[in-house]
């Protein structure tokens, strides 16, 4: 087994890069979507919903920053363009959306996809021994379940 400057087997790592360079094209649409319903949402719920959307997007955005760090941790490259984000992403686009019920909706199925991702990347770092992607994967499921779930009752709906 070859190991890198941080003890970590370098096939793993690069697995798991690859995985986090998924989620890292999967969150950029997700906050580039964030931002979308922050500009044009409209209606009763526009001063709370557009305050709730921002902190989401801002969120989104440190999010982005150290998944692209920990990529680069592990010893590879982040993606960088929006042809990479597009091609690798599975987070559902939303356009035009200015209907609170649908922007609530959209974060809602955003977060499901994501999370899919990060619980993939969560097993695969445990096996690697990779506790700095581990601690990682688990504070972000731990913040987007409590999201869903606040999103969801919003909807009036249950979990």
């Amino acid at each position: 087994m070859n190991l890198n400057s941080i003890g970590l087997d370098t096939v793993k790592t690069k697995d798991l890069a690859e995985d986090l360079n998924h989620l890292l094209a999967n969150f950029q649409i997700y906050y580039q979507n964030l931002r979308g319903i922050h500009w044009n949402i409209k209606g009763k719920a526009f001063f709370d919903l557009h305050v709730k959307f921002e902190e989401l997007y801002t969120d989104a955005n440190t999010k982005v920053d150290e998944i692209a760090e920990r990529i680069l941790t592990l010893g590879e490259t982040p993606l960088h363009t929006f042809e990479d984000y597009s091609a690798k992403a599975q987070v559902p686009v939303g356009k035009n959306i200015s209907k609170d019920d649908l922007a609530v909706r959209l974060i809602v199925d955003s977060l499901a996809e994501l999370l899919k991702i990060e619980r993939n990347i969560l097993e695969k770092a445990g096996d690697a021994n990779d506790e700095g992607t581990n601690s990682m994967m688990s504070d972000f499921i731990t913040e987007q379940e409590k999201t869903v779930w606040m999103m969801k009752a919003w909807l009036s709906e249950t979990v």
